[in-house]
């Protein structure tokens, strides 16, 4: 509960950000690793399909999904799966959603380097063990952070926060009550 209440007005400024950047013909591309992977999916999934209302589809990209593409890059580049990615399909404005639960990866710490070359904006989903994806965000980003959690409930924390991100978007856009 009290962790909800910490985190509603980064989830409603994340929503904006992400609803403002859509109206403006930009894309939302999400990613994360381990467990944090199945948690972009989510994301793109209910962005670029639907989340609880019947809509038109958002433009909305996982970056840990294509298995081929991830292992051909990782093959030479390991830490550069994802930022290989975004300097190929990211432009300025975009939104790039990273998941971490403490992490640290070499892999978003690259991502989040490459959006903010590519001018795109941040929103991360984190732990208070992410310290060096945070030293990373700037005051145009923001934070989603599930602080003194164990990563399984982390994982939690952020699904809610994702799910809530996403219905919000979704009444921004559409209106009703989702």
């Amino acid at each position: 509960m009290s962790c909800g209440e910490r985190v509603a007005p980064a989830i409603v400024a994340a929503s904006r950000l992400v609803t403002e950047r859509l109206l403006q013909e930009n894309k939302v591309f999400s990613c994360g690793n381990g467990v944090c992977g199945p948690l972009a999916a989510i994301f793109t999934q209910c962005l670029s399909l639907r989340h609880r209302i019947e809509r038109p589809g958002l433009p909305a990209l996982n970056l840990s999904a294509e298995a081929s593409t991830l292992s051909a890059i990782a093959e030479q580049h390991s830490s550069e799966i994802f930022s290989r990615q975004l300097r190929t399909l990211g432009v300025p404005g975009d939104v790039l959603v990273i998941f971490s639960t403490g992490s640290n990866a070499s892999s978003l710490v690259q991502a989040i380097q490459t959006a903010h070359d590519r001018d795109m904006f941040v929103v991360s989903f984190t732990t208070d063990g992410d310290q060096d994806l945070a030293a990373l965000l700037t005051n145009n980003d923001i934070t989603i952070s599930a602080n003194n959690a164990e990563p399984h409930r982390a994982t939690e924390i952020h699904l809610l926060g994702l799910f809530s991100v996403c219905e919000l978007i979704d009444q921004q856009l559409f209106g009703g009550a989702g």
